[in-house]
């Protein structure tokens, strides 16, 4: 049960935005909640994480490498294009540069085990950009937005420690004492996170409901271009250093799919609440995109399969 409510995000999370566009007064009130809704998310990351997670890194470094290359050199500078392209304000602008300046999405994992990629690498690939993202992400939206708006870096930097590294940390501590308790109840933690995550965008999405109506067919538009530059980007690059198709694949939904929801809790943060809708949005957007391709994959690898018979 827990499971099949686990793959229907996407679902849950359209239909708790509509009733929080349709009735904002049901959500604003829980602005304060954001950051610790976030910091849980981390947490059950990190309880589920295992030390063999990150012993994988000195196992496969190259495709490791060359995925956080593509994702903090590309997804960030093609946020920053959409967004120009499609005439985005600057308060929007903010919020595209951040969703494309953070770490890979822990959704990343679901989607790549959905599409038959590389789980285990697609774990790790998030561990290390997630690690990555505390002094990467603050300077990145530093150089792209900094001549437009006043951007506290290192404020960011430490922010981003409290709310990913230290609760990453304490999960995978956790885990590691207490690992035959904890493993029994992965499902548990995983649906704390779709919870947390739809609340967050439902938070967004009322705070800015008054808005939404006048910037959302542009705003979608940018979204769906840079999450379909990512999965392009990453897909043929990997596929280009003679990579198979599983890997491909997983390089694709690791550099496709963004922690928006870190995004969002720094632009509530240092920015504001029109800022954070972007990752609000992406946090809908990428789970549809990729949930769709997974499926693509997976019928594509069951039909080889079938044809091998």
């Amino acid at each position: 049960m827990i499971k099949f409510f686990s793959i229907l995000f996407p679902l849950w999370a359209i239909l708790f935005s509509f009733l929080a566009y349709l009735q904002p007064s049901l959500v604003v009130g829980f602005k304060s909640w954001i950051i610790p809704l976030l910091i849980l998310i981390m947490f059950c990351m990190g309880i589920t994480l295992k030390l063999d997670d990150f012993k994988r890194v000195f196992k496969r470094p190259k495709i490791i490498a060359l995925t956080v290359v593509l994702q903090f050199l590309f997804m960030p500078l093609f946020a920053f294009l959409v967004s120009k392209v499609f005439s985005l304000s600057d308060e929007l602008l903010v919020g595209m540069v951040l969703v494309g300046a953070v770490s890979g999405g822990t959704a990343s994992n679901v989607i790549a085990f959905l599409a038959k990629a590389d789980v285990a690498l697609s774990i790790t690939m998030t561990i290390v950009s997630t690690l990555l993202s505390i002094v990467v992400t603050p300077y990145l939206t530093l150089l792209y937005v900094g001549q437009t708006v006043p951007v506290p870096a290192l404020s960011m930097l430490f922010s981003i420690l409290k709310i990913v590294f230290i609760p990453v940390v304490i999960g995978l501590f956790l885990n590691h004492f207490f690992n035959k308790y904890i493993e029994k109840r992965h499902d548990v933690f995983a649906l704390l996170s779709i919870i947390s995550i739809v609340f967050i965008i439902g938070i967004i999405i009322g705070l800015n409901e008054s808005k939404i109506s006048t910037i959302a067919i542009s705003l979608m538009l940018a979204i769906a271009c840079h999450n379909f530059l990512g999965l392009i980007i990453g897909y043929y690059f990997a596929k280009m250093f003679g990579y198979d198709k599983t890997v491909c694949k997983t390089v694709a939904i690791e550099v496709g799919m963004q922690n928006s929801g870190l995004a969002v809790v720094l632009a509530m943060k240092y920015f504001t609440a029109l800022s954070a809708l972007p990752g609000a949005i992406f946090s809908i957007w990428h789970n549809i995109s990729g949930s769709i391709l997974a499926g693509i994959w997976a019928k594509q690898e069951e039909g080889k399969i079938n044809n091998s018979k």
